[in-house]
């Protein structure tokens, strides 16, 4: 959870671990409702079958990292007793403000589904409507699995061709159509797109935050997807102007 090397982290007999994490501008938060918490980030779960600890990921949640369970053990889905978030004292603090991109991507596939957890179709271009979504697109009707008509950021979802790519390298296979995105992009860093304004083709959007996957998609795909696309999963953006995107626009931002 950290992204840092076990050894550079203390035993308990070694120091006190609220304190070390308190060094490091970090704390524990017990969530209230372990039971039916959700959250697109990692936390730590206890679980209910085994009573050992695991780092859960995603909306709905799932195990992606179990220190005590062997791979072909590890319940993706397992329910749970306990949780905690691990969550910065000062969100100000270490924290430095992007530097844009002046990279130019390309769209490379547009996808529709009908209706929430159907079967995804490619099109050539597709008719994008002002704080809806594509035309045709369950998400643009709000009948989506995750739509959410006062929330932001469920017009549009975009991947990235490479991090799908990554994925196949790693023994997962998942086609760019069954990433389930509306648009799979290659060139561009679309984490770089967060808090941004950008267009794709002749449509403004705006970057609201990342598309995580999450033990849903997994189910509807193959054992791995959750694991392997652990901030890899995309973006999610609000459209902010009507018009057509075709396979083949550009997608950019200014820098």
């Amino acid at each position: 959870m950290l992204d840092i090397d076990l050894s550079e982290v203390p035993t308990k007999g070694e120091t006190n671990m609220g304190q070390w994490l308190a060094s490091r501008n970090l704390g524990l938060v017990p969530v209230a409702s372990p039971e039916t918490f959700e959250w697109p980030g990692r936390f730590l779960g206890l679980r209910s079958d085994s009573s050992t600890w695991a780092v859960f990921f995603g909306v709905p949640p799932g195990i992606i990292y179990d220190p005590l369970a062997e791979p072909d053990e590890e319940k993706q889905d397992a329910a749970m007793d306990a949780a905690f978030v691990l969550a910065e004292h000062d969100p100000r603090r270490g924290t430095e403000p992007g530097s844009g991109t002046e990279s130019v991507g390309t769209v490379e596939l547009i996808a529709l589904a009908a209706e929430a957890e159907g079967p995804m179709r490619a099109v050539s271009s597709a008719e994008a409507v002002e704080g809806r979504g594509l035309l045709g697109d369950r998400y643009e009707r709000h009948a989506g699995t995750f739509s959410n008509p006062k929330g932001g950021g469920y017009d549009l979802t975009l991947v990235e061709a490479e991090a799908l790519e990554e994925l196949s390298a790693k023994g997962v296979e998942l086609s760019p159509i069954e990433a389930r995105r509306n648009i799979v992009v290659r060139g561009i860093a679309l984490d770089e797109l967060i808090g941004r304004r950008f267009r794709v083709g002749e449509v403004e959007c705006y970057g609201q935050r990342r598309c995580e996957p999450c033990a849903h998609l997994e189910r509807l795909t193959q054992p791995g997807v959750l694991r392997g696309l652990v901030h890899r999963g995309g973006l999610r953006a609000d459209v902010l102007s009507s018009g057509r995107i075709r396979t083949g626009d550009s997608v950019e931002a200014p820098a």
